[in-house]
């Protein structure tokens, strides 16, 4: 297992990361973890498995958040994110973190956070009605000290994250008007591909929703879910004409399959009848095949050593500690709270 690299100062910095709730899914590697296994060689990348976030709504089930950390680490390394390009980091064990979260809610309004659109969805698709957990009502402000705890100058997101990175820019210039500019002001950098819906049709392929194909799952498995996705309701014999706007399956080729004139065949075939679901179903299962083999071994070879992995997270960790630890020193001297630094 190779070791985590240097901090590179002299790059642009990129922080992302995902809530360690379960394993990875197909969304995740077309929505996020392609672009960092390239953004890796050109900005000095930070990924944080936000177990604390994880905990806002998991808070009743600690251990699931604890095992799903080594599960995504695993998957990071099965995609091609390599400790010797990108830094990883556990959130819960950066206490410089939490500290930035109790100094930024102090710049933001309950009912600011209330018009916040991620949040206001997030806790419909939760349904928590009237029992939001408070942590989990403020997680963009705990999002906001990741991200500036870090200086991180760039934050790959899709376009339902944009709030966050809004609320996170003007957390900074608060901060930056009543105290001093140390902090970051970070830019969005966008996701190029939209987001792959569930297996079920559902607009948003979810860990919580049971729509999910994982990357670790196994060859007879991604078939099995394969089967049985949603197409068109429409298309009841191979005979009929069949709609591809809004067919799951035609999403996930558009995604994954490189042979972009192959995958307009298919779709002009299914337009004017003659193609069956299960046809088409059983090309996509061939493309998934390829694109999931190679990550499944890598995260198979990975998880036969647990111990190496977690010490890459905990060389990670201190890495991303010391980086904190700078952050915080200038926010405490902004604020005046630096007593015995002298």
């Amino acid at each position: 297992m190779t070791q985590p690299h240097a901090i590179q100062p002299e790059k642009k910095r990129i922080l992302t990361g995902d809530r360690p709730t379960a394993p990875l899914h197909l969304g995740h590697l077309v929505g996020s973890l392609q672009s960092r296994v390239r953004l890796q060689h050109e900005y000095d990348t930070f990924i944080l498995l936000a177990d604390v976030q994880a905990m806002t709504d998991n808070f009743a089930d600690p251990a699931r958040v604890r095992a799903n950390v080594l599960e995504v680490a695993l998957d990071y390394l099965a995609v091609g994110l390599d400790p010797r390009h990108c830094t990883f980091v556990i959130q819960s064990q950066v206490p410089e973190i939490a500290e930035l979260t109790v100094f930024y809610l102090n710049l933001v309004t309950v009912s600011h956070l209330r018009q916040n659109p991620t949040v206001k969805t997030e806790i419909q698709q939760k349904g928590f009605g009237e029992a939001v957990p408070a942590g989990f009502f403020v997680y963009p402000v705990s999002q906001a000290a990741d991200i500036t705890a870090f200086g991180a100058h760039l934050v790959p997101v899709g376009d339902d994250q944009l709030p966050m990175i809004e609320q996170t820019r003007e957390i900074v210039r608060r901060f930056g008007g009543l105290y001093a500019p140390v902090l970051t002001e970070p830019q969005a950098l966008l996701s190029a591909f939209p987001r792959l819906p569930g297996l079920d049709g559902q607009t948003k392929m979810s860990k919580s929703q049971g729509n999910a194909l994982f990357l670790g799952d196994s060859a007879d498995e991604v078939k099995r879910k394969v089967m049985g996705m949603y197409t068109d309701p429409g298309h009841l014999r191979a005979s009929d004409p069949g709609r591809v706007e809004g067919n799951p399956v035609f999403t996930y080729l558009d995604a994954f399959d490189p042979d972009r004139e192959r995958v307009q065949a298919l779709k002009d075939h299914y337009r004017r009848g003659g193609l069956g679901d299960v046809k088409v179903k059983s090309h996509l299962v061939d493309v998934l095949d390829g694109v999931l083999t190679p990550i499944r071994e890598r995260r198979a070879e990975a998880a036969r050593d647990a111990g190496a992995v977690m010490a890459l997270l905990e060389a990670g960790t201190r890495r991303g500690r010391e980086v904190a630890a700078q952050t915080m020193a200038q926010v405490r001297q902004a604020m005046g709270l630096d007593y015995f630094s002298a």
